[in-house]
């Protein structure tokens, strides 16, 4: 195994069989892991109410143990990785560090509205889009979820999710129509980003964790609202019921949006929109 050492923090780190350095570097979600990890741990050094400050912990090793590669070259990147990480005090304690690292996603609430409904009368006639597709880490092949995916460099929703309610409701979803309820419940105002990383104390992203103790995976939760002809709803509504065709990997289906935390048990992107849309609501923040 190869091993190298990062500039900041001076920290070794030990590379497998196939893995360079420059390919590692080049992976975002281990950057942003390092950067945010040596920001928490300097905030052991100058808050004496810090359960740390007596004896701080610090990263003293990262070891890279496997990783996956995705699409092919001359354009193949770097998309999962595992490692492990020594992050100890000098008593010899010990944090938990087995680590799967493979960046963030977004989570989409698209929420349809009769057109004919009056402002303030939605309850019971919004409706919302969830997947159905595979999920073999789940052990399902009908794993029914929030959509996820990107916001691309274009600012629309993008991916697998976001291509299939194109093809089959006719819908794209631009960044301007887009609020982010995760940015909202978290008090995060446009344009306030930089200042925030300055004063903030560990600087997390506003974003649920699904698996915090091993995973770096966050997703913001975005919300769409759209309001469509009560026809077209009506058509869509028996037409998406989750049911796939012969063959086919992924369908669409709607639920009303007071059932989402039932029908959606499962995911926990629909349980934080679900609680994320409820809280914003009932501050009249949305």
């Amino acid at each position: 195994m190869a091993t190298f050492k990062l500039k900041s923090p001076d920290v070794s780190v030990q590379l497998p069989e196939g893995l360079s350095e420059e390919k590692l570097l080049a992976f975002s979600p281990f950057n942003n892991w390092v950067k945010t990890l040596t920001r928490s741990l300097s905030l052991q050094h100058n808050n004496t109410a810090h359960p740390f400050y007596e004896d701080p912990y610090s990263l003293r090793s990262v070891t890279i143990q496997s990783f996956d590669l995705f699409g092919s070259e001359p354009r193949q990147r770097l998309g999962f990785l595992k490692l492990t990480a020594d992050v100890s005090n000098g008593a010899g304690e010990k944090l938990p560090g087995s680590i799967f690292l493979r960046g963030p996603s977004v989570a989409m609430l698209v929420m349809l509205i009769p057109d004919d409904v009056a402002p303030g009368q939605e309850e019971d006639d919004r409706y919302v889009i969830l997947t159905v597709q595979p999920r073999i880490p789940a052990g399902s092949l009908e794993f029914v979820e929030l959509p996820a995916g990107m916001v691309d460099e274009e600012g629309t929703f993008a991916g697998t999710a976001a291509q299939e309610i194109q093809e089959e409701l006719g819908l794209d979803i631009p960044a301007s129509e887009l609020r982010c309820l995760s940015d909202m419940a978290a008090g995060v105002q446009e344009g306030a980003a930089e200042d925030a990383e300055e004063s903030a104390g560990e600087n997390l992203p506003a974003a649920m964790y699904p698996s915090a103790g091993g995973c770096d995976e966050h997703i913001p939760i975005y919300m769409h609202e759209r309001r469509v002809p009560r026809e077209q709803l009506s058509e869509w509504t028996g037409k998406l019921t989750g049911l796939r065709d012969h063959g086919e990997k992924i369908t669409l289906k709607l639920v009303k949006m007071k059932d989402l935390w039932r029908e959606g048990g499962r995911d926990a992107k629909c349980l934080a929109a679900v609680a994320l849309f409820e809280g914003l609501r009932r501050e009249n923040k949305l």
